[in-house]
């Protein structure tokens, strides 16, 4: 598989794009905002209770003031513990529930991808984006940005009182700052694009790790174990070398700058120095300043260290937004018509191509309401294209596909595939029971309703042998089950939501038969009047039809009972 071409790396406008997530809880999160500031506040009138507390209590030998200010000392750190849990724990509910509607947008998008995005997208690195990525920025968004705001706030509350107390000494504290910056915003562009890289890398060995472990039958059967692991180790060295260039720039990003920062403390306190010894300054006042100034050295670093978590959530959102970006194959328009039944099929002129290769070329026929019909042809011929278009997961390249004279893309998707509903060739269980498995997302059907879904598919006689029933864990994937097995709970389920066209990709490929014959027999009985679509290979389903279609070189031919009929 391959994996589309990454684009530029992202940059600080991507966190743009969170603001239709923001936006229901603009309400909450200015509160939040609120609340951080009280917490400021209370962290910014420490320093000057202490110039209060030295100058008006200590250097006055005034007890009486030096009770006051302590106890509206502790008063003040009291409040501001308080609205610091407040903050965080207001801030972590709105981050989680601002992130969960990130994924449920992120999973329904993915529903409206077609099967060639699946078949082109490497897995490892899907699963990579909606894991790794996605909890890397709730981790960021619930620890992280609260602390940038709360940083930021500190900030320039502080600059605002090192102004107020003495202005020349802050312009001697601020010399190095653009020095900082400077630094910070060189190791900053850096440290995103090894991020990315970081990322990617990780992805590879991801997707390594999902490709082995689901062929592990075929690594053990070629005894190409230590194979594997030689690629494990080149793709894993890649990621170890990446992550440890990305470390160093994080280190380099928040160490420089604040290097430079801490070398500003020493000439603060020579020239504030000075001054005391001169007489232009009191002790109070210096040690107010250069407790703001300490404290304005901690944001400021907290804010370089922070850097790294920024960068990271940076990337991980582009890498989400990525697949935001991924337009479907097939948007439902806009007025869709709803769709109550379908019965009759009709193809009208229809042609498709993968790439350059066309799959089908100028197909026309009708497949008659209530009737079965075999879809016959050679691999590569467009069977499964067909079955795909038919519940519209694609649209044709030209023509058009009718269900009872309209047009599939005026219907309602939603309508479109309650009533068609196709069975793919490869069957895929959850991992659950095999009742769930059968009655999937139909929150009210009832355990008489699965039995007989089951009973015509032919599962009787395999659910009787079974200790626990149709209570019996189908594993993972349903790798507990046979193929034949999966096969037919996948038929139960499909058979069970009674659809007006039910599409059957080689159903019964895996089945004895014995089997087989039992499932044809109850296929028509289980749906008396609906259109039933089987692409097969084998002779016993398509001598039961009502009509063949054969498909080579692109195009169809229709056989019915009286003869054959080129369409």
């Amino acid at each position: 598989m391959t994996q589309a071409p990454s684009p530029p790396v992202a940059d600080w406008r991507t966190y743009r794009r969170l603001a239709p997530f923001l936006k229901p809880y603009r309400g909450a999160l200015l509160g939040v905002l609120a609340i951080s500031l009280l917490s400021t506040l209370s962290g910014l009138a420490q320093p000057y209770l202490s110039k209060l507390l030295i100058d008006q209590a200590l250097l006055q030998r005034d007890m009486g003031a030096l009770v006051r200010i302590a106890a509206i000392m502790i008063g003040v750190t009291i409040g501001g513990f308080a609205v610091n849990i407040l903050a965080s724990y207001r801030y972590v509910a709105l981050s989680a529930a601002m992130l969960y509607d990130i994924r449920a947008a992120l999973l329904r998008h993915l529903q409206t991808l077609s099967p060639r995005f699946y078949g082109s997208f490497r897995l490892g690195d899907l699963v990579s984006r909606l894991n790794s990525d996605v909890s890397d920025v709730q981790r960021i968004a619930a620890d992280t940005l609260l602390s940038v705001v709360g940083n930021l706030l500190f900030f320039v509350g502080c600059v605002a009182m090192m102004l107020w107390l003495d202005w020349r000494l802050f312009l001697v504290s601020v010399l190095l700052v653009p020095a900082s910056l400077a630094i910070f915003s060189h190791y900053q562009r850096r440290l995103t694009a090894l991020t990315r890289t970081m990322r990617e890398r990780g992805a590879d060995l991801g997707s390594l790790l999902v490709d082995t472990v689901m062929g592990m039958r075929v690594v053990a059967s070629l005894r190409a174990g230590e194979h594997e692991v030689g690629r494990f180790r080149a793709r894993n060295d890649a990621f170890v070398a990446a992550m440890l260039r990305m470390q160093v720039a994080s280190f380099l990003t928040g160490a420089l700058p604040g290097t430079l920062m801490t070398a500003a403390t020493s000439a603060v306190i020579l020239y504030g120095g000075w001054r005391i010894i001169e007489g232009d300054m009191s002790i109070g006042t210096l040690v107010a300043f250069m407790t703001y100034h300490m404290r304005l050295l901690s944001p400021i670093q907290t804010l370089m260290g922070l850097t790294s978590g920024l960068a990271s959530a940076r990337v991980s959102l582009g890498r989400i937004f990525e697949l935001f970006d991924t337009p479907p194959d097939v948007v439902e328009r806009a007025g869709a018509r709803p769709l109550t039944g379908a019965g009759t099929l009709r193809f009208e002129a229809v042609a498709m191509r993968y790439d350059r290769d066309a799959v089908l070329r100028h197909v026309d026929l009708t497949i008659p309401a209530g009737s079965l019909c075999a879809i016959l042809g050679p691999s590569g011929a467009g069977k499964s294209t067909m079955a795909d278009l038919m519940v519209r997961y694609l649209d044709p390249d030209r023509g058009r596909i009718s269900v009872d004279d309209v047009d599939l893309r005026d219907c309602r998707l939603d309508d479109l595939r309650r009533e068609i509903i196709l069975v793919d060739q490869a069957p895929w269980l959850f991992n659950d029971t095999i009742a769930a498995n059968i009655g999937f997302a139909l929150p009210d059907v009832t355990r008489a309703q699965i039995e007989a879904a089951a009973h015509a598919a032919g599962l009787d006689a395999f659910i009787d042998r079974l200790p626990e029933g149709y209570d019996t864990p189908a594993g993972e994937r349903g790798m507990a089950l046979s193929a034949g097995e999966r096969q037919r709970i996948v038929l139960a389920r499909a058979l069970l939501r009674r659809p007006g066209i039910l599409i059957l990709d080689e159903p019964t490929s895996a089945l004895d038969g014995d089997t087989e014959q039992l499932v044809a027999d109850r296929l028509r009985a289980a749906l008396p009047g609906a259109t039933i679509i089987v692409i097969t290979h084998k002779p016993l389903l398509a001598q039961m039809a009502d009509h063949v279609i054969a498909l080579k070189d692109g195009r169809a031919t229709m056989t019915r009972r009286a003869g054959p009929v080129h369409v």
